[in-house]
C-alpha cells in the first residue's frame, strides 16, 4: 500500500499526512476521472494481474481498505 499512498500524494501535492484506510478517495477528490486509468494501471502493476473493469465497480476503488481487499490482498 506504500506505493499506492505515494502515488496519491504525488497526484495531490497539497495532501499532508497519511491517508486513512477508510477515507473515501473519490469524495475527497484524491482520485479523479483524469487519473483513474493511471490508478488502475498502478494497481495492475503492483498486483501483477489485470483488472477487469467490467467486473469492478467504483466502490472497489473508493477506499484504501477496499483496494487492498479487492486487488492487493495477494500482492507481495
Amino acid at each position: 500500500m506504500d506505493r499506492v499512498a505515494a502515488w496519491l500524494h504525488e497526484k495531490n501535492p497539497g495532501l499532508d499526512g497519511p491517508i486513512d484506510a477508510d477515507e473515501d478517495l473519490v469524495e475527497a477528490r484524491l482520485i479523479d476521472s483524469m487519473d483513474f486509468l493511471e490508478f488502475v494501471d498502478l494497481l495492475e502493476e503492483i498486483s501483477g494481474t489485470s483488472i477487469d473493469l467490467q467486473q469492478a465497480t467504483i466502490d472497489d476503488f473508493r477506499t484504501l481498505s477496499r483496494v487492498r481487499e479487492r486487488f492487493l490482498s495477494t500482492a507481495g
